[in-house]
């Protein structure tokens, strides 16, 4: 049995969840959310919370059965509160503006790099041209934009140069001496 599966989903006072057949719409003060659930799972809601339980015991209803109760979670958490990862860069030049909903990020190439926003679901907020906040009601997709950002110009492990998560640590290298 799935220890993650079985436990019910709490829905606060101000989030509506309803479930039609094969999918679950979650609906808060911040957004709506949608999502398709797997023909070998069953959703319901009782009291207040949300129930995820198998119709099959095949490998992939296992498989599916945590996965899908963790994704309802993260649904009713994103409309509710909704979800920011904090980026930073470092390194001579290197800044982040906004253009429109867009961000335009300045990172050591010969032309600025835009990155586009998906309006109502992710957006960005840039603070003292080196912090920038990828925000939005989709954990997955605000998680991948932001791995996304990061891959442009991954943090380089002699000087530090580059974008990071806010709190990550880069493994320095001393730089390399040639023996004379």
């Amino acid at each position: 049995m799935s220890r993650i599966g079985i436990m019910p989903v709490e829905v606060q006072d101000d989030v509506t969840v309803t479930v039609a057949t094969g999918k679950i719409t979650v609906e808060g003060p911040k957004g709506k959310l949608v999502m398709e659930v797997d023909n070998t799972l069953e959703v319901k809601i009782k009291e207040g919370k949300v129930f995820v339980s198998r119709m099959q015991e095949t490998d992939h209803a296992r498989a599916m059965h945590g996965t899908t109760r963790a994704i309802i979670q993260n649904m009713v958490e994103g409309v509710k509160n909704g979800y920011e990862v904090e980026l930073e860069m470092s390194g001579i030049g290197y800044r982040a503006s906004m253009k429109g909903q867009d961000l335009s990020l300045s990172i050591g190439y010969t032309h600025p790099v835009l990155v586009k926003g998906l309006p109502g679901i992710v957006t960005f907020e840039v603070q003292d041209q080196v912090k920038i906040f990828v925000k939005g009601i989709d954990k997955q997709k605000v998680m991948q934009v932001a791995a996304n950002i990061r891959k442009l110009k991954k943090p380089e492990p002699y000087k530090g140069k580059g974008i990071r998560y806010k709190g990550e640590i880069i493994r320095r290298k001393t730089p390399k001496v040639i023996a004379v």
